[in-house]
């Protein structure tokens, strides 16, 4: 006998009557205004083109690394989920990895994963019954049937999701050929990039020399000099403006910056350029160009992102057969109070820069992130981030930030997702946690619930759009 679907209208909100019932007021004031995504990792091809998605398990399995690290962890070979090995197409039949995902779906009770996909079935797709081994052909067969019709098209889901604006995420060697495609398109819909230059910053990254390659054609500079390379930075960031780009962001393994004198930089360049940069070079060279990017942020306007404190690619073997960003990226401890040191001294009071921080390492909340963004006018927090983007998560983070930073030192809430249809699931859970925090503080006469509402508006809207200059 089938289960009905888990999506109980009061979910994540307070158990405690009162304070549900003023939860469910707040959440009432902002459950439908519309979405910022400021910060992700949707293909912008899905948009430029507005072809039909393949297959359910294309759409929502292979993109998803939340998904298949759990499955991994459990034994089930990846290629066996649609996820492709390196220089190779996805294997095997659609259809079976769906069904050997329902047939292991129970394993994610629990985890922000169900509640975003028990959003989608029911919201997006109108599925009813519970996912489970005696219900996936009926799921298959209802959403494939359904990515067939138009409504269900990348720009029309767009629409429907109340996407304001979508941020992608590219590097500079990348050419934007789908964004530049989607700004003659005249289609309304507002997809923009956003500039991570990791793989030409960081000469530990298997893509550097390629990647250089590519920056220098893009940018026409000679990038073999110090000068030259700067300048190529330069010029593909006004690119990415010119596309709409509003940010940068930098996925560094930790928060160091260096304020070197320029000999001194030039130097350590030519080192890293040179093939013969130590690990400890190679971490010096990516803390003087978070420096760097400042500067040029200060210089033209763009909104800068450290995401640090990942140990990605944990996984040798897994990196070796299937390459990045799947599932084998692991938390580690990070220090910003000095690591932050010499770019905060060069340009920490600065009106015209924003940096906004994010961290894996939860303990810096109340030690190091929030009296820094209480401080500095330059620092904001970014929301709970990738393992912590769950509804403990988030809560943690405005119990540990907020008493020290208040609510106008953060951005509000971002998706940082490759799986778009999660996008309005993963706003809707940060907007129902922010509300039962909120109504917390109203039950306890700490804060009026008109100020919560006012709060709850702002972060679920004005402080994204007002924090990523959108």
């Amino acid at each position: 006998m089938t289960r009905p679907i888990l999506h109980h209208p009061d979910r994540l909100f307070p158990a405690e009557p009162e304070t549900r019932a003023i939860a469910r007021r707040l959440y009432d004031q902002v459950k439908a205004l519309p979405i910022l995504s400021p910060h992700g990792h949707t293909d912008p091809a899905w948009f430029a083109d507005d072809a039909p998605f393949a297959n359910p398990a294309d759409l929502l399995l292979a993109p998803d690394h939340y998904l298949f690290r759990m499955l991994y962890s459990q034994g089930v070979a990846m290629e066996r989920l649609r996820v492709a090995r390196r220089g190779e197409g996805a294997g095997g039949d659609p259809r079976e990895a769906w069904r050997l995902f329902a047939e292991h779906f129970h394993l994610f009770r629990g985890t922000p994963s169900a509640i975003w996909l028990n959003h989608v079935f029911a919201e997006v797709f109108g599925l009813e019954v519970a996912l489970e081994a005696a219900t996936a052909d009926l799921y298959y067969d209802a959403m494939d049937a359904a990515l067939k019709t138009p409504a269900f098209r990348p720009r029309a889901l767009f629409e429907r999701f109340g996407i304001e604006v979508l941020a992608t995420t590219e590097s500079p060697s990348d050419d934007l050929v789908h964004h530049r495609k989607l700004a003659g398109s005249g289609w309304s819909g507002r997809v923009v990039t956003a500039y991570r230059p990791d793989p030409v910053i960081d000469c530990e990254h298997e893509a550097f020399r390629d990647a250089l390659a590519a920056f220098a054609e893009l940018s026409g500079q000679d990038i073999g000099s110090w000068k030259g390379y700067l300048e190529a930075h330069r010029i593909r960031r006004a690119a990415f403006a010119a596309v709409g780009a509003t940010s940068t962001d930098h996925g560094h393994p930790t928060a160091a910056t260096l304020d070197l004198a320029p000999p001194q930089a030039e130097a350590l360049f030519e080192t890293v350029i040179s093939g013969r940069a130590t690990p400890a070079e190679a971490e010096a060279f990516r803390a003087q160009m978070l420096t760097e990017m400042a500067r040029m942020s200060l210089d033209d306007g763009l909104v800068m992102q450290i995401h640090p404190g990942s140990f990605r690619n944990h996984n040798a073997r897994v990196f070796a057969d299937f390459g990045r960003d799947k599932g084998a990226d692991i938390p580690t401890s990070t220090d910003y109070v000095r690591a932050l040191k010499p770019l905060l001294d060069r340009f920490g009071n600065e009106a015209g820069l924003t940096v906004i921080l994010f961290t894996l390492d939860e303990t810096a909340y109340a030690r190091e992130l929030a009296p820094l963004a209480g401080h500095y006018p330059i620092l904001k927090l970014g929301p709970a981030w990738w393992f912590h983007d769950s509804p403990e998560g988030m809560r943690r983070f405005r119990e540990q930030t907020t008493e020290t930073a208040g609510f106008y030192n953060t951005v509000g809430f971002n998706d940082d997702t490759r799986a778009f249809l999660s996008i309005p699931a993963r706003h809707d859970v940060a907007r129902r946690v922010d509300c039962g925090f909120l109504a917390r503080l109203v039950a306890e006469h700490r804060l009026a619930e008109d100020e919560a509402a006012e709060v709850a508006r702002d972060l679920a809207y004005r402080l994204p759009k007002q924090a990523y200059k959108l």
